[in-house]
């Protein structure tokens, strides 16, 4: 219980402060644009070189983990087959299918891990699983759509290595595999860099708050209520099936599980859809209701399966 509300509490506070700074106008009208861009653009890819350079990439295979893309995979799965019958388009049902399976295993997902499983790194497989693989091809969809088949052939082949995200990601596997050391004259600053991108990405969606409708209504609604249904209910539901259907987990490893499964949607999928300029109300409205219903659902889960 303590894990659970001590994440959500210093998500909530930042947040807060975002939408103050937004309502007094401190950063100007540009000030979540700014704050958006230096996440994407600077602090995210340096802290995801930083993170994955240290990273054990052994850790990524186990059968929690496959539990965990499998129960991802059908979330985002079911919401790319509704968005493609409903005619929603590749960017918006992109954004919808990780609103509806990424999970927010970075900054809440941590503190969680701690306080409720007890060990930080049972979250570290799924945080790789997301950088390695969700992350570049998710972004590859949406730099594919934005530019509408514009581009050669050759140059769309190339399209991850020109996502900022993407280079950051496979330069800190390439560093982790390799075994390279990076000098600390080189990696301190770009550490110091890296630290900025979880506070910018949560002060731009404190500021998109400001002077918003409440969420779930709008165009947008019918895909707001898929994403939240999926991932604060569907995600966990399916990853206990797997777990105790197929994989046979019990006890502590069936808790890391489902615990992990039913962590809300990522605060930086609002960065993406806002770097990308689609389905934005789509991204800021999912997270912050699959934020809200998570505290209810993770004590829930924590009480049956604790």
């Amino acid at each position: 219980m303590q894990g659970v509300l001590t994440g959500f509490a210093v998500i909530a506070v930042v947040i807060a402060v975002g939408y103050l700074i937004g309502r007094r106008g401190y950063l100007g009208d540009n000030g979540r644009e700014v704050l958006t861009k230096l996440a994407f653009h600077v602090a995210s890819p340096a802290l995801l070189f930083t993170t994955l350079a240290g990273a054990d990439l052994s850790v990524v295979f186990s059968s929690r983990l496959v539990v965990t893309a499998l129960s991802t995979a059908a979330m985002a799965g079911v919401f790319i087959a509704v968005g493609a019958v409903r005619g929603w388009g590749v960017g918006r049902t992109t954004i919808g299918a990780l609103c509806s399976s990424y999970v927010n295993s970075g900054n809440l997902g941590i503190p969680i891990a701690v306080y409720v499983l007890g060990d930080a790194s049972l979250v570290a497989p799924v945080l790789l699983f997301q950088l390695l693989l969700l992350t570049p091809v998710a972004l590859t969809v949406l730099d594919l759509a934005a530019r509408d088949g514009k581009d050669p052939l050759w140059l769309r082949l190339l399209t991850p290595l020109r996502n900022p995200i993407a280079v950051g990601s496979l330069a800190g596997v390439a560093v982790s595999a390799t075994g390279l050391h990076i000098p600390s004259a080189v990696m301190d600053p770009v550490t110091l860099i890296g630290n900025m991108s979880v506070p910018a990405v949560l002060l731009a969606f404190g500021i998109s708050l400001c002077g918003s409708t409440m969420p779930g209504r709008g165009p947008d609604r019918q895909l707001v209520l898929l994403s939240v249904a999926l991932k604060s209910v569907g995600q966990p539901v399916a990853a206990w099936a797997l777990a105790v259907g197929v994989f046979g987990l019990r006890g502590h490893q069936l808790l890391d599980v489902v615990v992990t499964s039913a962590l809300p949607a990522a605060q930086n999928l609002y960065t993406y859809a806002s770097s990308y300029r689609v389905g934005e109300r789509l991204a800021r409205d999912s997270i912050l209701v699959s934020t809200v219903l998570a505290v209810p659902v993770l004590v829930v889960v924590a009480a049956l399966l604790g």
